[in-house]
């Protein structure tokens, strides 16, 4: 892939404790988007919680150092009905976040409809529609497996083709906001 200054390359993420997808895509709005890597970083169930979470921070880092992120994309926890699941994910999610953090990486957050929408063009896509396009925008011989990996891929494409816009929404609220304040004294 020819790169450009405003190629990205995005570290997308689906938070889970026990397969957490990843995937790392280069590319920009409007540009081919090339995969440079994907899989699940996975965590054995008879280990304590700290241990797993302990292997699911060591997996990324790995990832993240060989692969060397702009930004760090991952989907937002959202309510579901198993309160036990949406905690792991939640955790997963807050470890992918702290990784980030201390490297000094941007992070973009995501909804599964954010998702869904950037990827497929409609917001109630179901994962066999988001496998699909993601194995058509990556130009894949065949959909990511498991779908831990699929997601991770779609997360990391909506934060390259959503991320930028959605940046500069929100800094032109924020400059409104100090606008607004200074106007104000």
């Amino acid at each position: 892939m020819g790169s450009t200054a405003n190629d990205r390359r995005v570290l997308g993420i689906d938070p889970g404790l026990t397969r957490c997808g990843v995937a790392v895509v280069d590319g920009a709005p409007g540009r081919k988007v090339s995969l440079r890597f994907i899989g699940v970083v996975q965590t054995a169930t008879n280990l304590s919680i700290e241990q797993r979470l302990l292997g699911l921070e060591q997996g990324i880092e790995e990832i993240m150092a060989e692969h060397n992120p702009d930004v760090v994309a991952v989907e937002r926890v959202f309510s579901q009905h198993n309160v036990r699941t949406a905690m792991a994910t939640a955790q997963a999610a807050a470890v992918a976040l702290l990784i980030a953090a201390r490297s000094g990486i941007d992070v973009a957050m995501h909804t599964p409809t954010e998702v869904k929408a950037a990827v497929t063009g409609s917001g109630r896509a179901d994962k066999a529609q988001v496998a699909a396009m993601v194995t058509r925008v990556l130009a894949l011989s065949s959909a990511p497996k498991p779908a831990d990996a699929a997601d991770a891929a779609a997360i990391a494409i909506c934060q390259l083709w959503r991320g930028a816009a959605t940046a500069r929404l929100e800094a032109a609220r924020k400059r409104s906001v100090r606008e607004r304040s200074a106007a104000v004294r």
